[in-house]
């Protein structure tokens, strides 16, 4: 997490603070005075709020000032505090499962016209009384930004304890629904949008971190583009954003696109827009998907203002691809070189062997500014890299570099492998400098999509396929 990003999230647990305390009112004394670790001796007052607020006596108003309280006393807690908090909320108020059993066989010995009814008393006593609990912070300002961050948190605490992976799953599932596509609101970034949103968008980008205001406004100049969707109930608050530059051909490396020295693009001769950098701003929201809905949005939206732009693409990293390298490095796997390249390799590495000198010269920092080392890596790692992409699955027949799996799900095809396209510190360190252009080919999409999904095929290009073959 960027320091940006730990200064968002403080005011926002202040800000929180403060607004809830309004809505909760007097009362509820107990809770204020919680440990933040939340000993055992606290245990029985949290527990007795969480059950008020199901007992729902009174009003809105009364219902909303209950959740306020609960809401504040988790915000009070440390980290620690904020996992007893969630443990207590996932081990005891889940699913009744004597009513569950009960419907269950009510359902098995229910005729075919008892069966509505039957599977309708069965999916009420699935509906865990802590769902119920969790939808009253609907109704609280701020209140779906404090349950996906909640959610967030527990995504990192639900491993190895199927409690919290089953409150998870609740929480998802209720998250899934608020935040379908339907809801979401497409907004183009500009420097006059609000500062709030600004600052945000700075401590969210995770993929080419913005240096400063001048790189922002940089990014958000004539000859660019920055759209995000956003929420209703979350309208400061930035879901997934993308960068684009329109430019006159597909680029090949991210230095220029960001270089602020160079000179600004005439928007009416581009015919190519660039996404070079897609971010989910928001934890909690990961795995529900409307990345491939932002892309489609503003495909039709740079369609309808720019006629000549005809050609999308990204400009995108390749982040698991050192990883993967240095794996069947270590584990000695024939044939990553061809004889050629082990002769030169050797060579310049001082007699190492084959994988050996691979690995080594790419440990040194500076292999970047020496040219005929960079000369001679260029061919073995731009066809390993292609490889990795269009080849390396996971157990489920999906790619396994991340970002390639989002984009070749979206329809695209693997278009362009980038040598020396991202000299960064990070891009040097998890992809050896590379990058990869997606091409989203408007009348292939659908066609490029449906054969990933169904079979795991993906689509390359002439370019990429050559490399392939060696």
């Amino acid at each position: 997490m960027t320091e940006l990003s730990k200064l968002a999230n403080v005011g926002l647990l202040a800000r929180l603070k403060g607004l809830w305390r309004e809505v909760a009112g007097p009362g509820g004394d107990d809770l204020a005075s919680l440990v933040p670790d939340l000993p055992d001796s606290d245990l029985e007052s949290l527990r007795q709020q969480m059950r008020a607020c199901l007992a729902a006596r009174g009003g809105e108003v009364s219902a909303r000032a209950r959740a306020a309280r609960l809401g504040r006393a988790y915000l009070s807690l440390s980290a620690d505090g904020r996992a007893r908090f969630l443990r207590l909320l996932a081990g005891e108020f889940g699913p009744e499962p004597s009513a569950v059993d009960q419907a269950v066989r009510g359902l098995a010995e229910a005729d075919s016209a008892d069966r509505p009814k039957a599977e309708a008393i069965l999916r009420a006593a699935l509906e865990p009384p802590r769902l119920r609990l969790l939808t009253q912070f609907n109704a609280l300002p701020e209140g779906v930004k404090f349950l996906v961050d909640m959610r967030a948190e527990l995504m990192r605490l639900a491993a190895g304890d199927s409690d919290l992976a089953a409150l998870e799953a609740d929480l998802r599932g209720l998250l899934a629904s608020w935040f379908d596509v339907g809801f979401l609101v497409l907004e183009r970034i500009t420097w006059r949008s609000p500062a709030a949103v600004l600052e945000k968008i700075m401590a969210y980008e995770a993929v080419h971190a913005i240096q400063g205001w001048d790189d922002l406004k940089n990014r958000l100049d004539s000859d660019r583009r920055l759209y995000a969707f956003f929420h209703p109930r979350m309208p400061d608050e930035p879901l997934i954003f993308v960068e684009v530059a329109l430019v006159d051909e597909i680029a090949g490396n991210v230095q220029d696109l960001l270089d602020p020295s160079a000179p600004l693009g005439d928007v009416e001769a581009a015919d190519t827009a660039i996404f070079y950098s897609i971010n989910n701003a928001q934890k909690g929201l990961a795995g529900i998907s409307f990345g491939n809905f932002l892309i489609k949005r503003v495909v039709d939206d740079l369609s309808r203002q720019f006629k000549r732009i005809r050609t999308f693409a990204t400009l995108s990293p390749i982040p698991g691809f050192r990883r993967w390298l240095d794996e069947r490095l270590t584990l000695g796997e024939p044939g990553l070189l061809n004889a050629a390249e082990h002769t030169i390799l050797t060579r310049l590495s001082g007699g190492l062997g084959a994988k050996g000198s691979l690995k080594a010269l790419l440990s040194e920092p500076g292999w970047v500014a020496e040219p005929p080392l960079a000369e001679a890596l260029e061919p073995p790692l731009s066809r390993l890299a292609a490889r990795y992409l269009a080849q390396e699955k996971r157990s489920n027949g999906q790619a396994l570099d991340p970002v390639a799996h989002f984009h070749l799900s979206n329809g695209a095809r693997i278009e362009r492998i980038n040598w020396m396209a991202d000299l960064s510190a990070n891009g040097l360190a998890q992809s050896a400098g590379l990058m990869v252009n997606y091409l989203y080919d408007l009348g292939h999409i659908e066609a490029n999509h449906e054969s990933y999904s169904a079979s795991g095929k993906v689509a390359v290009s002439s370019r990429v396929r050559a490399l392939l073959k060696g």
